[in-house]
């Protein structure tokens, strides 16, 4: 993911700018991404940046006009409107739009980076006060992984750009590698990587002389979570303002922006609220093209589209993507530094499409999770046998640490480790290829959304509401899974519940099929069942890939020496899972993400030189 490196040292300018050059071509992974380099001996400060070209973080750094304070930053930010007229008003040289207001704000704003909206990280020098400031958001999306030594302290939004100058670190955290077994990812801001760690959410430290002189956050979720309860009415009422108001700042800028439309009530809150020119924003939808139907995500979203009138386009995963399936997977692993397994590779070759149609990717992401408290995850039962009992001791503390940190406010849950934990993964790899935006981690509307009444929670019936205020034609188109419609589109109970079998049966088919019923669709195998329930709502369906398409790959990498001499695996397991699978009478879908996955840090990160 495009962001910043660095190391800030006592050591020789010669050494430490040889370091920085390293650091900054581990991130290089794009020929449509631009890099710089910025150093200030006197502080020990040595920083470089890696950007998509023409994104908002492009062209760094930026200094002020004494040339005293220097900003490098990375991500993006939402200000209030007026935010950079202001600034110019009081006399500050700065272009209207994009970053350079950013460095003003460091000088005049005694709270900064604490009035910041979005996701990002930075660091900021000040020559006159011989001070440097490494920062980030108050959520920790846009992720800075450190490490430090006596001879200095190394900082990179990926792990890899560490380990490019300090190989010794090439060697796996066993707590965090149970917890990513156990729960999807490592908890608590550690990482797979002994001894790299990331940097807390809301963070500002302060360095000087070489060294980390304090380590302060500027934010903490009780200034949120101890707001009073608002009345159902009231709350509607602030909420819809709310949205409505920051809704057109995740519109503006100068880079293309496409609406990625799913079937659900996130996406379409938001073009019932934007209200975009006809023909005026691209949407697009992640559709198949292998299971003989389109995915009722794709049918909904081209019907919401079409009452917007806005262009849709479908982008398939299909023949292409499993025909390149080894490149994906690895890159996937490569890309994110391990931090998710090879379920989420379509998601890298989706992006590279959606990057044709418009650099920015507008999304709902986080909606559910914002506005209804979802927990996304939780620990996972283990195949009973397939790891050693050290190893299985591991994943079991996984899962206090889980229950511990699970007993808090649901929405802090959500926003403050949830989503920087689980779902940092997945938008790393999104947004090596553009940029993601979603309103739904906006500043403003999550500290409203503090103040919900449980019964708010409860249902969906309060988006619904919103999106009948914004626009009622989409309030009368029913979901893709059959929530709502009007009288005039209304979907029957019975078409419902078809529609949430279907649901469910596919998700069962793929991923949640017990073995049992696994034996009975194998001997049911000449029926060719799965055409029945697959491509309904997903577009990927990995237990038949695993034992089609992709089966050489699985049994090359799993049956593989390397991978069953690994010291947490129980090879003959192993064996009878991969043999079972790709006959067809067992499903070890997870189990196969999981280890493919594991093998691949093993190979791509810790048995490198």
């Amino acid at each position: 993911m495009p962001g910043i490196v660095g190391l800030i040292t006592k050591k020789p300018r010669q050494c430490a700018e040889r370091e920085l050059i390293r650091m900054v071509e581990a991130l290089r992974h794009e020929s449509f991404y631009e890099t710089g380099t910025w150093m200030e001996e006197s502080l020990g400060v040595y920083v470089g940046w890696v950007a998509r070209r023409n994104s908002f973080s492009d062209g760094m750094p930026l200094v002020n006009e004494r040339g005293d304070v220097s900003l490098t930053f990375s991500g993006e930010e939402f200000p209030e409107p007026g935010t950079a007229r202001r600034l110019k008003q009081q006399g500050h040289v700065l272009a209207l739009e994009g970053p350079s207001y950013l460095v003003h704000l460091c000088e005049d704003d005694p709270f900064f980076p604490a009035n910041l909206n979005g996701r990002f990280h930075g660091l900021v020098t000040d020559s006159t006060r011989r001070a440097a400031t490494l920062f980030n958001d108050r959520y920790g999306m846009h992720r800075i992984y450190y490490h430090e030594s006596k001879e200095a302290f190394y900082f990179a939004a990926e792990a890899k750009a560490i380990l490019a100058v300090r190989p010794e670190l090439r060697r796996a955290n066993p707590q965090a590698l149970g917890e990513f077994v156990a729960c999807g990812c490592a908890l608590e801001n550690r990482t797979l990587f002994d001894d790299i760690h990331v940097l807390p959410a809301a963070s500002a430290w302060i360095f000087r002389n070489g060294t980390a002189q304090s380590k302060e956050t500027y934010f903490h979720p009780r200034e949120w979570e101890e707001q009073p309860i608002l009345e159902v009415e009231s709350y509607h009422t602030q909420l819809r303002e709310v949205f409505s108001r920051i809704l057109p700042r995740y519109f503006a800028g100068s880079e293309s922006i496409g609406m990625s439309l799913t079937g659900g009530l996130d996406t379409r809150m938001i073009m019932a609220w934007q209200r975009c020119p006809p023909r005026s924003l691209p949407c697009y939808t992640f559709g198949n093209e292998s299971a003989g139907r389109q995915c009722r995500d794709v049918i909904v979203a081209q019907q919401v589209a079409h009452a917007c009138q806005q262009p849709h386009a479908v982008i398939p995963v299909g023949d292409e993507f499993l025909k390149r399936f080894s490149h994906y997977a690895e890159r996937t692993v490569y890309l994110t530094d391990g931090c998710v397994d090879l379920a989420y590779s379509p998601d890298l070759y989706l992006n590279e499409r959606a990057r044709e149609i418009a650099a920015v990717r507008m999304t709902g992401n986080y909606g559910d999770e914002v506005l209804r408290h979802i927990r996304a995850f939780k620990p996972a039962d283990l195949t009973p046998g397939l790891f050693c009992q050290e190893f299985v001791s591991l994943t079991d503390a996984a899962r206090r640490t889980y229950d511990r940190i699970g007993r808090t406010h649901p929405l802090s849950f959500a926003v403050f480790r949830q989503a920087p934990w689980h779902h940092y993964g997945l938008l790393a790899l999104e947004q090596t290829q553009l940029s993601l935006r979603s309103p739904f981690l906006d500043n403003d509307l999550v500290r409203m959304v503090f103040r919900a009444p449980q019964q708010a929670l409860s249902n969906n019936d309060l988006r619904l509401k919103l999106i009948a205020d914004g626009n009622v034609d989409l309030r009368r188109i029913p979901t893709d899974r059959g929530l709502n419609g009007s009288r005039r589109h209304l979907i029957t109970t019975p078409h419902k519940w078809l529609l949430e079998f279907l649901f469910r049966a596919e998700y069962a088919y793929d991923y949640g099929m017990p073995k049992w019923l696994a034996q009975i669709d194998h001997a049911l195998s000449p029926l060719r069942l799965e055409r029945l329930f697959l491509g309904w709502h997903k577009f990927h369906h990995f237990r038949t890939w695993y034992r089609s398409a992709i089966s050489e790959y699985v049994r090359d990498m799993l049956l593989d020496p390397r991978t069953l001499s690994r010291p947490y695996l129980k090879p003959r397991r192993l064996e009878a899972i991969v043999n079972g699978h790709l006959k067809g009478n067992r499903n070890y879908t997870t189990e196969i993400h999981k280890i493919l996955g594991i093998e691949l840090l093993h190979r791509l990160f810790l048995d490198s030189g």
